[in-house]
């Protein structure tokens, strides 16, 4: 690899047969080309160990070390299950941003279901943990081999919303702000009897949406009852017989679905009725990415891939600056307005 500060902008242009004027306008995130050049330039100033001026002085500030006398191992460990959209998207996230420093990462499965503290020592020996220079926890871990995890004294950041008083690094996507986003949206389409669905006792994460989506109408000075809306879910035919029946006695005229992969659900049992999405029942779902069955489907932009670098940048920033305060890091999306959205102002 090349001496980072001997890579100019022109040694890159050249060999993309782009102009200076155009990837300096990439590694600044300015409009003026296609993506796919954009994502051309960035690969490469990455390999070549380019960073601009602007980089520098954000590393200079969090403390992170831009050239590492040695190359580190990381582990990032996921749910011993079948791995969602999420675990591959945060983990090319990580890896990308820790490649930059040559460092290297490796996925580990969680030790499965309940696991005894003998158990636990032995997964952590088979598995050398204890000898890797800091590991990431992922998202849908069981939380009592995720409380084991938080407890060993390595770095460590947790790609998930933190339990209480937790004495961890943390970041993660803000469901918060994406559900306050959707509900304001709706609302200004003219929507005010807004049906939410979603387990709201599973996982941290969704209860914090649930949290989020009362507080929302309530600031839009719309009463909030947990019946009227679909809360507990169990089997797919009590899901269905829920649905039609809170729709019916309801009367929605819009859905906030804050679960992944049930909008097929949220079609048949409003097809059952003759509903249609949008134009009876307009819907917003908080997908990690756009689903292929429904590509411009209303959503907040959930930035997956970027908790993934920014949780890379937080453990080398750890690691240099290991007795400071935790701290608790959640990164706001955009908002993609779609097509599942009726106005009905």
């Amino acid at each position: 690899m090349p001496i980072p500060k001997k890579v100019t902008l022109k040694m890159i242009a050249d060999q993309l047969d782009l102009t200076v004027h155009t990837v300096s306008k990439a590694l600044r995130g300015l409009p003026g080309m296609s993506e796919h050049t954009r994502n051309e330039v960035v690969a490469l100033a990455a390999q070549l160990g380019y960073r601009t001026k602007e980089q520098e002085r954000s590393m200079a500030v969090e403390q992170i070390p831009i050239y590492s006398s040695k190359s580190r191992r990381f582990a990032f460990i996921v749910p011993n299950n079948e791995l969602a959209f999420i675990h591959h998207s945060l983990y090319e996230g990580i890896k990308f941003r820790l490649a930059e420093f040559g460092h290297k990462l490796e996925m580990l499965f969680a030790p499965q279901g309940t696991v005894s503290d003998s158990q636990f020592i032995d997964w952590l020996g088979e598995n050398e943990v204890l000898y890797l220079d800091g590991f990431f926890i992922g998202p849908m871990i069981l939380p009592p081999v995720e409380a084991k995890l938080m407890e060993l004294q390595l770095p460590k950041i947790l790609l998930n919303y933190p339990p209480p008083i937790a004495q961890v690094d943390s970041v993660i996507w803000d469901v918060s702000s994406a559900v306050h986003q959707s509900v304001h949206y709706l609302v200004s389409k003219g929507h005010r009897r807004i049906l939410y669905i979603g387990n709201v006792r599973m996982h941290r994460g969704f209860r914090l949406r649930w949290h989020a989506f009362q507080e929302a109408l309530q600031l839009e000075g719309i009463s909030v009852s947990e019946e009227q809306h679909l809360t507990r879910l169990q089997s797919k035919e009590t899901y269905i017989q829920q649905l039609t029946d809170l729709l019916e006695k309801e009367k929605p005229t819009a859905i906030l679905v804050g679960m992944e992969h049930d909008l097929a659900w949220i079609y048949y049992g409003c097809s059952l009725l003759g509903r249609q999405i949008p134009q009876d029942c307009s819907l917003i779902g908080l997908e990690h990415a756009a689903p292929e069955l429904i590509p411009d489907l209303t959503r907040p932009k959930l930035p997956v891939k970027e908790v993934g670098v920014r949780g890379a940048d937080r453990m080398l920033w750890r690691i240099s600056n290991p007795s400071l305060p935790f701290e608790h890091i959640r990164l706001q999306g955009g908002f993609h307005s779609g097509a599942t959205v009726k106005d009905i102002t």
